[in-house]
């Protein structure tokens, strides 16, 4: 849109090309403006410039925007109890999952703008935008893991608990977990043997990636991965998101609401935490990473009807009403493939959500 000074100005100059003999569509044409346009502008000789009458001009509504009672219907549900602490990212699967199509999830985040009600909440910081790392590829669980330990605090001033992941990359679900009063070598070797016999890949072991952590390249684990017949994969030296996955799990973990940043009152209290988030993770939290089911649904391969069953709710929703759609439905087509790269650095978008 040209500014009305510009437009006068750019009328002038044409006007004195003119004037010294230049043709009109030529000086025009100089300018990066069409003829039409100029005597649109004039509309007739002798007349002064029009100005753009585009920003007050009066628009009828769009033909498909929403009702006000469907704004009040998307506002009532954000605001029940069981959705009031959840994006529309989380909210919109979770209708799709029950057969509801009430709008879109950029819809359902415009009612809330325009309502002073989309803020970020929470302790962390705001996300963004992400890509797949590329360098090992899963394709099925059992073929890619990442664990990582993180520190948890204690009731006494510089003393910790350690949580112990294990994350398959390709459904984020956590296969195996402990927490102990100290970070050694046998005691996760012991939980990765633990583990590959609870999934039952001792005939086929996976890949398992890690940090550069010295328990993760110690002797104890590294002879027990050999004897199991893992493949170790490691972080490069001195970058520190080569491990994304299970650093973006504890960060989930540790921006919970329900997290108690003052610390765990006893090794019990440490564990009995960690079990109940870990099932809440597993098996009610909606992933972004992979199309919003859960970790549990995509690890025993559910997520395949669960997302046919959301384009259908997708499809019969354009059905009533295909003025809201200018192209596709949502892709609720499953994510096949899933990559990791510790051999490149990483840009900042490319770290995995969770």
């Amino acid at each position: 849109m040209i500014s009305y000074p510009s437009r006068v100005k750019a009328v002038e100059l044409i006007d004195e090309a003119v004037a010294g003999g230049a043709r009109r569509g030529r000086a025009c044409a100089t300018l990066g403006i069409d003829d039409r346009t100029y005597r649109r502008w004039r509309a007739g000789e002798g007349e002064e410039v029009r100005a753009d009458a585009r920003p007050e001009a009066v628009r009828a509504p769009a033909a498909n925007r929403l009702s006000e009672a469907e704004r009040a219907a998307v506002l009532e549900l954000c605001h029940a109890p069981e959705f009031a602490s959840r994006p529309p990212g989380q909210i919109v699967p979770a209708l799709a999952d029950r057969g509801c199509y009430l709008a879109s999830e950029s819809s359902f985040y415009r009612v809330l703008r325009e309502a002073d009600e989309q803020h970020h909440r929470g302790r962390a910081a705001a996300p963004r935008a992400r890509r797949a790392p590329t360098t090992h590829c899963a394709t099925a669980p059992g073929q890619l893991w990442s664990w990582d330990v993180t520190f948890l605090r204690a009731p006494i001033r510089g003393e910790h608990y350690y949580l112990y992941l294990i994350l398959d990359v390709y459904s984020r679900y956590v296969i195996g977990w402990e927490v102990y009063e100290a970070e050694r070598g046998e005691l996760a070797a012991s939980l990765v043997q633990r583990t590959v016999l609870s999934e039952g890949c001792a005939a086929a072991p996976p890949t398992l990636h890690a940090d550069n952590g010295s328990i993760q390249r110690g002797s104890t684990l590294r002879a027990t991965l050999e004897r199991l017949g893992i493949e170790p994969s490691f972080s490069r030296p001195r970058v520190s998101n080569d491990n994304a996955y299970s650093e973006s799990w504890f960060r989930t973990a540790k921006y919970a609401p329900s997290f108690p940043v003052e610390g765990f009152a006893s090794l019990e209290a440490a564990r009995e935490w960690v079990l109940t988030f870990v099932r809440w993770y597993n098996e009610e939290h909606r992933h972004s990473g992979i199309r919003h089911v859960t970790p549990g649904q995509r690890h025993r391969g559910e997520d395949r009807q669960i997302l046919a069953d959301r384009e259908r709710v997708y499809a019969e929703a354009r059905a009533r009403n295909p003025s809201r759609w200018s192209g596709e439905t949502r892709n609720w087509s499953p994510i096949e493939t899933v990559w990791l790269n510790p051999e490149r650095e990483p840009a900042a978008e490319e770290l995995p959500l969770a």
